[in-house]
């Protein structure tokens, strides 16, 4: 038989209906439920038994569940591996409730959407993201931090709207059930295993609804006012529709949303998804990691507001030389006053995190320890006010006056919460004495009343002559008193028995009861006020949001800065000099993450001149050239220098100083890296092929003012294939293009170039050979290579001598030219020199011939030199 239909089962059944999509926590008394198929999702993906309702049915009801108090961890798990979650509660107390106890949704827990501390990294931003495109294919991208409150949106081209998505990584982005050709196209270029797509229904992308959803949230009659003079643009039309994702999700108003932002891509360097990955800005290639990456050697952050902005700034530099250069003001300033800037980081150390307290506030989230943090972060700003109010510096100055030290919600907190709140209001203890006189005199009865218990136990111990009689409490029958059966026939006739255990009998008499009342009643009625009085403090306050986000935005900027000064002064790091011109002039330049990670004093720094094609700077100064052609062995630093002077250009643009004894930068539009190899099996790409888009793309997207580097391009085919590639991508972005360029090779032929093309130039890794050796010096000189020296990283490997031994015997009768002969080598197909591509090399037989002395030789002697030469020809 089918399993038997309940209450309870029904309105689960009617809560699941209602939220499609998501896994249903289901509160059951001290437990959260699942049921059906999201049973057996959470038994695989929690590791909770699962078991069954009805288990004697012919279809029984799949069931698996965990106690109330593991909810945040279980959220974490069910989040992490990509799930939404609809959490169900009881929204009425099961002592008064008349039949089924009411349950509803207080909340959807998505990706995207998160805002507790145990569901969210510290560091990082979480973004909710939407996309959405007109008919023209312009697409609209959305994106809020939910946690935070920072909404932005902007109208751009697919393409751009996946570098974008690069950038800010979000954890879920919503799309349309039926998206526009365009968005599809963004979700193409970037796909990101990591991101959740959620569909939405088609109406939440009307353009008017959306902007109507948008003018009621901020209570205005038109965006215009926020920047939006087109209010049903697509980037418009994915703001409202993301904001009623939110609101939706939350179950409240996202009051914390004060404004949104449009986004300008003029304003911030453009760096794309295989370029940040390439450079590893904010994670390693190798696991993901923060660690190891720019971001994380570059992080002196003492705050989670001031880590989240750094890597915010870190993946969108400025490309504006004055705001570039008011940052750069502040962090000299601040370097120089090294005291100063310790007083200024430890009060900021001793801060908690305002922008995600004020997020909870604004949701009604936010507990009395919440606002025990918020209070004691506010007792912090005088101090940092102080530590302010004599800076010169202009960007300084202005944090100085934006800085709200909000008395009056610092002034409710201290006089209405105990020093030390409990998490959670449900057993009170959190509102001071003084505050309420009824709830000073609830608690004076509740404290009287457990007293006179105290009192009425020793009492009825002595009038009974039962010396080991207690008052105990349970929340069936409240108090009572307990007598061991040795006892029981000392107790007294007005005692009503209540129940009998094995060794004991409990009791209660009328005196007791009564005063049970008084004493539950009033612990009850102070609860009850100090929620009412907690609420309403949370309330008053949360009047202050649009303040409070304001300081935490200088709290968090101030730390960034102060970071940056921290790092220059440590790491021996100088102010580079920004400029319009197109030029990047590095001397002593060093990797800040290889710099960091190996012992202090060992690595090897280099200089760097490049400029763009034609400019004025090139002119003046007699000629720079704005392609360096980099060849030397592998492993002697070649990857690590191109790198370093793209992670140099880009922290210059940042507003920090640099690795270097000295820098100019001149401020880049784009900045493209195409390093190492990689495939992409799920869209059917070889090596070549994402190389080869990669390099497409820079061809087709890099302007004059950008910085480009290269790594070895052209090696996923063949040799010829290979080396005419990499030249022709080389003519062009002189050429075409004259962008300053970096490209690191060992297609040696490229060399020649110079000769023909005046703004390329080369440099090499130089090494020392001695006795076969070999040593890498890591410094970069003038002029080409003249080899590779891969036999020799082979040895260092770990290859096994006898493949090294024989890969140099075959090197050298390569490079030799005797057909292979002397080392018994397979005969090649090709000739061992390999032609240039504009002028023909002299083949190793023609210079044979050229140095024979026919008088000097028999004939029987010159007849076998013929036939020597012929043979050597027709095995060609």
């Amino acid at each position: 038989m089918p399993a038997k239909s309940t209450p309870m089962l029904e309105r689960y059944l009617e809560v699941k209906a209602e939220h499609p999509g998501t896994l249903l926590l289901f509160r059951m008394g001290d437990f959260y439920e699942l049921f059906f198929e999201d049973a057996e999702i959470g038994a695989r993906d929690l590791g909770l038994t699962l078991t069954s309702r009805d288990k004697n049915s012919d279809n029984p009801v799949a069931m698996a569940g965990f106690p109330h108090h593991g909810l945040r961890t279980q959220l974490a798990k069910l989040i992490a591996k990509g799930h939404r979650v609809a959490v169900c509660e009881q929204v009425e107390d099961p002592k008064t409730a008349k039949g089924m106890v009411r349950r509803e949704v207080t909340q959807v827990v998505t990706p995207g959407t998160l805002v507790d501390d145990e569901l969210l990294d510290p560091r990082s931003a979480n973004f909710l993201a939407a996309l959405h495109a007109d008919k023209a294919g312009t697409v609209g991208l959305a994106w809020l931090d939910v946690s935070t409150g920072e909404f932005r949106a902007a109208d751009m081209t697919a393409r751009q709207a996946a570098d974008e998505l690069a950038r800010l990584d979000p954890a879920e982005v919503l799309v349309s059930e039926t998206p526009p050709k365009a968005a599809d196209e963004t979700r193409a270029l970037w796909e990101a295993e990591s991101a959740l797509w959620t569909s939405r229904p088609a109406y939440a992308f009307a353009a008017e609804e959306a902007k109507r959803k948008l003018c009621a949230h901020f209570g205005t009659q038109s965006l215009e006012g926020f920047d939006f003079a087109h209010g049903e643009s697509p980037g418009v039309t994915a703001a409202g529709a993301l904001l009623d994702y939110a609101t939706e999700t939350q179950r409240s108003a996202v009051g914390h949303v004060t404004r949104l932002t449009p986004h300008r891509r003029g304003e911030r360097l453009v760096i794309d998804e295989a370029t940040r990955r390439s450079l590893e800005l904010t994670r390693t290639i190798r696991d993901g990691s923060r660690e190891g990456s720019l971001l994380g050697v570059i992080d002196e952050t003492v705050t989670p507001m001031g880590a989240r902005l750094l890597a915010d700034w870190l993946s969108g530099p400025l490309t504006d030389v004055a705001a570039i250069e008011a940052r750069l003001d502040a962090v000299e300033e601040l370097k120089n006053d090294a005291p100063g800037t310790r007083a200024l980081r430890d009060l900021l150390n001793s801060a908690y995190d305002l922008e995600r307290l004020v997020a909870r506030l604004a949701t009604g989230r936010a507990t009395p320890r919440d606002l025990s943090c918020l209070g004691r972060t506010l007792d912090l700003l005088p101090a940092i006010e102080a530590k302010l109010g004599d800076r010169q510096s202009d960007l300084l100055h202005d944090l100085f006056g934006t800085l709200d030290l909000c008395p009056e919600s610092r002034a409710r907190i201290a006089e209405t919460l105990v020093e030390d709140p409990p998490v959670q209001t449900g057993q009170g203890g959190m509102i001071a004495v003084g505050v309420s006189a009824d709830l000073d005199e609830y608690r004076s009865l509740a404290r009287g009343g457990k007293e006179w218990i105290a009192k009425y136990q020793a009492e009825e111990s002595e009038r009974s002559g039962i010396p080991n009689l207690k008052v105990g409490f349970n929340k069936v029958f409240g108090y009572y008193l307990e007598v061991t059966a040795s006892h029981r026939d000392k107790v007294p006739a007005d005692y009503i028995r209540k129940q009998t255990l094995k060794n004991q009998e409990r009791y209660i008499t009328p005196p007791l009861k009564e005063y049970e009342q008084r004493v539950l009643g009033a612990e009850e009625k102070a609860v009850a006020l100090e929620i009412e009085i907690f609420d309403a403090l949370r309330d008053e306050i949360a009047r202050d949001v649009p303040r409070l986000k304001a300081t935490a935005a200088v709290l968090a900027t101030l730390d960034v800065l102060a970071g940056f000064a921290t790092r220059a002064a440590s790491g021996g790091y100088c102010r580079p000099t920004v400029t319009a011109d197109p030029v990047l002039h590095i001397g002593e330049g060093r990797h800040p993450v290889i710099e960091k990670l190996n012992p202090s004093g060992t690595f090897v720094p280099n200089g760097l001149v490049l400029a763009a094609r034609d400019t004025e700077a090139v002119l003046n100064s007699g000629g720079m050239p704005a392609v360096c052609l980099l060849t030397g062995p592998n492993m002697a630093g070649k990857s690590t220098y191109i790198r370093q002077a793209a992670l140099i250009a880009i922290l210059a643009q940042t507003g920090s100083f640099v690795p270097a004894a000295s820098a100019t930068v001149g401020v880049c539009d784009r900045v493209f890296a195409r390093v190492g190899a990689s495939d992409d099996v799920g869209r059917g790409q070889s090596t070549f092929m994402v190389e080869m888009t990669e390099t497409a793309r820079i061809l087709n997207s890099a302007t004059r003012r950008s910085l480009v580097i290269l790594d070895e391009i052209g090696r996923g085919t063949s040799t010829y294939d290979g080396l005419s590639l990499a030249w022709a991508v080389t003519e062009h972005l002189h050429d075409a293009v004259g962008c300053r360029t970096l490209f690191a090779t060992h297609y040696h032929e490229l060399t020649t170039l110079p000769r023909t093309l005046p703004g390329v130039a080369n440099a090499n890794v130089s090494v020392h050979e001695a006795d076969g050796e070999v040593v890498f010096l890591h410094r970069i000189v003038p002029g080409p290579a003249d080899r590779s020296y891969g036999v020799h990283v082979a040895r260092l490997a770990g290859v096994p001598k006898p493949v090294v031994e024989r890969a140099d015997a075959i090197l050298e009768t390569l490079e030799s030219g005797d057909g292979g002969k002397t080392a018994n080598v397979p005969k090649p197909k090709k000739p061992a020199v390999q032609l240039g591509l504009f002028a023909a090399e002299p083949h190793p037989l023609l210079e044979e011939l050229k140095q024979i002395d026919v008088d000097d030789m028999t004939p029987r002697e010159a007849l076998a030199k013929l036939a020597d030469v012929r043979d050597r020809l027709r095995e060609v």
